[in-house]
């Protein structure tokens, strides 16, 4: 298990993000934006978790696969409205 210590919770209407000592460290960025700086980030763009009843926040790939699945079918749906000649 890692510990992050000294960090910042901003919290909005809807949402919240940790802040570092600089935007992105807390997503493996270096103070200049580069990639890199962290093995394990805490996150990264486009993961999504799901809040468990214990508090903890559980990185899921569910979300991405209906996704996936509805933008397969939306193309099949619309395949099937317009064939090919």
């Amino acid at each position: 298990m890692t510990m992050w210590l000294d960090y910042t919770i901003e919290q909005g209407v809807n949402k919240f993000r940790v802040k570092g000592d600089w935007d992105g460290e807390v997503m493996g960025l270096d103070a200049n934006g580069k990639p890199g700086y962290r093995h394990r980030p805490l996150y990264s763009p486009g993961e999504v978790y799901i809040v468990g009843e214990d508090g903890w926040l559980y990185k899921t790939d569910e979300v991405n696969a209906l996704l996936i699945k509805h933008e397969s079918n939306k193309l099949k749906q619309s395949q099937q409205h317009d064939p090919k000649p």
